[in-house]
């Protein structure tokens, strides 16, 4: 025989059951990671998805032999997340082995708590952990869909207030909630600024922490480095693997945009430089427009002598 404080008890288990996660998605859903490029997507407990959606775009790759994907605890057993500090105030998370395209996570310390842009593939127990004993996330964005990574299950482990992807780009997000949807300019933080970018993606945005001079440039940029983990060469392109190059236009508004911001560290979804500087991407981006189009890598030496000569 059950009292009233068992039923109570029970009703508040059956609560639990019923209560939506952070990301809104069902209970009876579940998080499948393609093997390809690591897309995470919710879907039917009893059957994978019949495609990813990233690998079907023109700018991925396809698959050699099919799509197959894995389940959250299957990609917990395998992957190993670690952290460090990439630069005073940004911490670096990353995955072992490598999942899909293997994005990095960013967390910047702010002055209203942490900030989190782009994510990991996976985060690990003892990576949450961590994200947890420092206060958790206030904020967490992207700047397009090669960049999200473990976005949902931080959202659905972390809660955090504020989720935010450029407004053009929604359609990319079904594993998770965005609370923020981004316009063309939008201040997530104090000094900390999403600006859209456009051109890879029409709602792709970049980061700008004025005060640190960090950029962090989704796909707006690819960095290639050297040995010793120094840019040896900038490019920028519509499409990597498919090499499809920014129009004219495109090139065009985001030297516009880009230009306006003071930085000498840049951050991509899988890298990160120091020495990158402004006058650096207004130099590649002049390059690439002086030139047939190409979404070829243009050595640093060179863009450093423009951007010298015009010093």
């Amino acid at each position: 025989m059950t009292g009233p404080d068992d039923a109570h008890a029970m009703r508040g288990v059956r609560a639990a059951e019923l209560a939506p996660l952070p990301t809104r998605a069902h209970r009876e859903h579940r998080a499948y990671s393609c093997t390809n490029c690591g897309h995470w997507q919710r879907w039917f407990a009893h059957t994978p998805p019949p495609s990813c959606p990233v690998c079907s775009d023109v700018r991925n790759e396809l698959p050699v032999d099919g799509f197959e994907f894995l389940r959250e605890t299957e990609v917990d057993a395998l992957v190993t997340t670690s952290w460090r500090e990439a630069v005073p105030g940004v911490t670096e998370f990353w995955g072992d082995p490598v999942v899909g395209l293997g994005s990095h996570g960013w967390v910047l310390e702010t002055s209203d708590g942490l900030l989190g842009f782009e994510a990991a593939p996976w985060y690990s127990a003892d990576a949450l952990a961590e994200l947890r004993r420092r206060g958790g996330l206030r904020v967490l964005a992207s700047s397009h869909v090669h960049g999200f990574g473990g976005l949902w299950q931080l959202q659905d482990e972390l809660d955090p207030p504020v989720v935010s992807v450029g407004v053009h780009d929604l359609t990319w997000t079904k594993a998770f909630r965005v609370t923020w949807p981004a316009d063309d300019r939008t201040e997530l933080a104090p000094g900390i600024t999403l600006h859209r970018t456009g051109g890879h993606f029409p709602g792709h945005s970049v980061l700008h922490d004025a005060d640190r001079g960090l950029f962090f440039c989704g796909d707006s940029l690819k960095i290639d480095l050297d040995e010793d983990g120094n840019a040896a060469a900038l490019s920028a392109h519509k499409a990597f693997h498919a090499q499809i190059p920014l129009s004219r236009a495109e090139l065009r508004s985001m030297r516009e945009i880009v230009g306006q911001l003071e930085f000498d560290t840049v951050f991509s979804p899988f890298e990160f430089a120091r020495g990158v500087t402004t006058a650096h991407v207004v130099a590649l981006v002049d390059h690439m427009l002086a030139n047939p189009p190409s979404a070829s890598p243009v050595p640093m030496d060179l863009l450093t002598r423009t951007v010298e000569v015009f010093a």
